[in-house]
């Protein structure tokens, strides 16, 4: 298998609301987003949205919605005060602020937010990180 990941797909309850969700955030839809799911391009891979009943059923496992998932998605910025700034764009877009934004013990600056169906995301600034103009991140080798 070739290291990558091409798509992420969240199970959301209301395609809808997390639709509206995400592109008050910032992203575009694709057209090839309908009624049924959302995709859209997120630099180098899709980002969609689709009922969690149906993700579950599509990967033949029972539907589990409790607690905490044991995964997170990150959003990382290139300086430590624009942690703030997107958990705050994050929250006028109608996510809750789980951690505000504060120094991390590795030596980084970082807050969570959960968008409407709970799945957390991370905004960090990660000093040991290098984010290209493209605002990609790349590790040190």
């Amino acid at each position: 298998m070739v290291p990558r990941i091409n798509v992420i797909t969240l199970g959301v309850e209301d395609l809808k609301r997390s639709r509206i969700f995400y592109e008050n955030l910032g992203f575009s839809p694709s057209s090839i987003s309908n009624e049924h799911m959302a995709a859209f391009q997120a630099k180098n891979l899709v980002f969609c949205l689709y009922p969690h009943w149906l993700l579950a059923e599509d990967a033949l496992v029972e539907l589990k919605r409790e607690g905490f998932r044991g995964i997170t998605l990150a959003h990382n910025v290139t300086n430590k005060n624009d942690v703030q700034d997107v958990l705050e764009e994050a929250s006028l877009a109608g996510a809750k602020i789980v951690k505000p934004a504060q120094d991390t013990f590795w030596g980084g600056h970082s807050g969570y937010f959960a968008d409407p169906d709970g799945h957390l995301w991370e905004v960090a600034w990660n000093p040991h990180w290098l984010i290209g103009e493209d605002g990609m991140v790349h590790l040190p080798q």
